[in-house]
């Protein structure tokens, strides 16, 4: 199977926190399932680390080699066709996280489902794991 990786998906795992559902992490675990992490999810990290919102506790270009390349995650690109349909998705009431709005994007466009403990992707067309 093929699985998308929330931001929080993405930190949860790799830091080992008890926040991960069993059934994340068992997605996440299972070598047979290819996981995709999008660079909406690490742009959001960024910017959350440069603003003082998020502190790691490696620098930003280890914690990507760690948590990502030596996980084995794969970089899902960021198409025009995706970013189309960024344009169009409605908004549905107090949801407009613009990186949200690119993973559920990503998400419809390559007909793969979100790992994700937000409720509020379920407002969109997508299969959201947890």
């Amino acid at each position: 199977m093929r699985i998308l990786l929330d931001t929080h998906t993405l930190l949860w795992f790799y830091l080992g926190d008890a926040q991960l559902s069993g059934q994340a992490r068992a997605l996440v675990d299972d070598t047979a399932n290819t996981k995709f992490v999008s660079p909406a999810s690490y742009w959001e990290l960024a910017i959350k680390v440069s603003l003082g919102k998020y502190e790691l506790t490696e620098s930003y270009d280890e914690f990507i080699q760690h948590a990502i390349f030596d996980n084995g995650f794969v970089i899902l690109p960021i198409e025009p066709r995706q970013t189309a349909l960024v344009a169009a998705l409605p908004f549905p009431p107090k949801h407009k996280d613009p990186f949200d709005r690119l993973l559920v994007a990503q998400a419809i466009v390559e007909d793969i489902p979100i790992v994700s403990n937000d409720p509020k992707l379920d407002d969109y067309p997508i299969t959201r794991l947890w």
